[in-house]
């Protein structure tokens, strides 16, 4: 039996390569090379636009708890993650395109995966998975408006990227290398600012003109990439709160923490690369090396890639979609990615590797597995399908979602562990029913 994919970021390779591993036959549609959107830059699968993290990788917060658990049930992403790791502190990041090169190559090996590329306009006949992501092109989402129905059935934010610059013009003798509180490795390069510095910096930031974006405002911005100027605009010491935090970061030179600090963090496995860690922005190219420049640590950066802005969109899933990402109305129909409206690029992969193994238990007349709500998975699941969500927004995981202990915990990375603990011992008693 053969089951159409389309689209090859990261919840398509997932999806697609647990539907191949379990004996299907996957046709999987990409757009790119042949077409590309202006966030695309590689030719890859699996192209992380906006960021080269994955974010924490400890148990003790959610996401870092949902990797866990890809981890055990053998997600493609996830092991591709693991391989291409660049250093990072506690959180997961990765060799951008070391990345995406290794999960196209597994994709495009697999025997029971046909590549097929160019844009899909139609909504194929028989088993399909759409997993075209936030930036699904124009002709397609038409026809998916035609499916679903105009009224009331998809929504819009905007989202950004942050900047690339290379190491050799980062002036490393007003820079640093060092993790907050000496935690972990010191991987991030600190570039300090004195409180002349930063409030010079911050007005020129709150001033600076911005590229247009057709339908644009402040409050259409998802929280978690709001970029670095709307979010100086919300006061003086927004951003020292924020990205900008000095605390745990003290200065070797001086031996105090500065009055602000920007991070850096390695964006290629050969630390030649790295990105403006929280600096999201959709200010004019220009406007952000006159800006960006300012930051002393910066006088002469070069900037290899600058911020992009561009339009996400995603269904009002607890209307449309069931707790395993099917199409209520025709269940041959499943989404996947961040149109679901799980946010963020572990979330995505999650919800391509349940609405991927799920097809292929129906298809083969097993039943459903049901992960429970005490799973991130679980849980990410049944939010994206929980009918008594009102106002549906974008979510990353978090343990708000998922079912408290039935015993009181002291502290609260102590009580995340035990919800971590909690969840993965159900994983492991699942694992072998999951993976057979």
């Amino acid at each position: 039996m053969q089951v159409t994919v389309i689209g090859a970021g990261l919840a398509g390779s997932e999806a697609a390569w647990q539907l191949a591993q379990r004996g299907l036959c996957v046709r999987l549609c990409e757009m790119k090379p042949e077409k590309k959107i202006p966030a695309h830059e590689s030719e890859y699968f699996a192209e992380l636009c906006c960021s080269n993290s994955l974010r924490s990788d400890q148990l003790e917060n959610a996401v870092g708890l949902l990797k866990e658990e890809l981890r055990r049930l053998d997600s493609l992403i996830l092991r591709c993650a693991d391989a291409t790791r660049v250093p990072a502190g506690g959180a997961l990041a990765v060799d951008r395109q070391g990345f995406a090169k290794m999960v196209t190559e597994a994709v495009c090996s697999h025997p029971n995966i046909e590549v097929v590329p160019g844009e899909v306009t139609e909504i194929p006949e028989g088993e399909v998975l759409i997993a075209t992501g936030p930036l699904t092109s124009d002709a397609f989402a038409e026809k998916l408006l035609d499916l679903l129905g105009r009224e009331n059935t998809t929504l819009n934010f905007f989202d950004a990227a942050a900047p690339l610059l290379s190491f050799e013009s980062v002036d490393m003798d007003s820079a640093y290398f060092a993790s907050r509180y000496d935690k972990g490795t010191p991987d991030y390069i600190n570039c300090p600012m004195e409180r002349d510095e930063y409030l010079a910096f911050w007005k020129a930031l709150t001033e600076a003109e911005e590229a247009p974006v057709h339908g644009f405002e402040d409050g259409q911005v998802f929280e978690g990439c709001m970029p670095v100027e709307v979010m100086a605009r919300r006061g003086e010491d927004t951003l020292r709160y924020g990205p900008l935090k000095p605390r745990g970061l003290k200065d070797p030179k001086t031996g105090r923490e500065p009055y602000a600090v920007v991070q850096l963090r390695k964006d290629n496995a050969d630390g030649s690369i790295y990105n403006l860690v929280g600096f999201q922005t959709h200010l004019k190219w220009p406007e952000q090396k006159r800006v960006f420049t300012m930051i002393p640590a910066l006088k002469n950066a070069q900037f290899l890639r600058y911020g992009v802005m561009h339009r996400n969109t995603y269904l009002d899933s607890p209307r449309l979609l069931d707790r395993y990402y099917r199409l209520k109305t025709q269940p041959r129909l499943a989404f996947a990615g961040q149109m679901t409206g799980v946010e963020g690029y572990v979330e995505s992969c999650a919800s391509g590797f349940l609405a991927g193994v799920e097809m292929a238990r129906r298809l083969k007349g097993q039943p459903p597995l049901d992960f429970p709500r005490e799973t991130a998975i679980g849980a990410l699941g049944l939010y994206v399908s929980n009918e008594s969500v009102g106002a549906f927004q974008p979510m990353n995981i978090n343990f708000g979602i998922i079912p408290p202990l039935d015993h009181r915990v002291k502290g609260k990375r102590n009580k995340n562990a035990e919800l971590s603990a909690r969840s993965l011992q159900i994983i492991d008693q699942m694992r072998e029913e999951v993976l057979t």
